[in-house]
């Protein structure tokens, strides 16, 4: 089990205003922010930041998956995301080489790193 995740992005401020727009159909926020060293942000819900990211130098891409309730929230954070300056990598749709119901949208953050939101539900 995961507690939190951590990505080095390249220009903190524009990838900040990039989760904040891409992941608030996810119901995520920037819950905690830290600017005396780094600068780093943690995006959460519910108080308990688990995405992370940092002023650094990225790594190769990486692939985040965060869960969405409903395949209706998947296809809004991949508008989101696109209207945040993402760029398309899987539109959202059914991803059945997973399973039956597996609904997933990926976009490319501005370091490339791949993040998906993803449904399990069949709806």
């Amino acid at each position: 089990m995961l507690d939190h995740v951590g990505l080095s992005v390249s220009d903190y401020s524009v990838s900040k205003a990039f989760y904040l727009a891409a992941l608030k159909p996810l119901n995520y926020g920037l819950i905690m922010e830290v600017t005396e060293v780094g600068p780093f942000g943690g995006f959460g819900e519910d108080g308990k930041p688990d995405f992370w990211i940092e002023q650094g130098t990225p790594a190769p891409k990486l692939h985040v998956a965060l869960v969405a309730k409903d395949r209706a929230t998947v296809d809004a954070f991949y508008k989101a995301a696109m209207a945040a300056g993402a760029k398309d990598n899987g539109a959202p749709g059914l991803r059945p080489i997973y399973h039956e119901h597996y609904y997933g949208a990926f976009v490319l953050d501005p370091d490339g790193h791949n993040i998906e939101a993803v449904c399990h539900s069949p709806e």
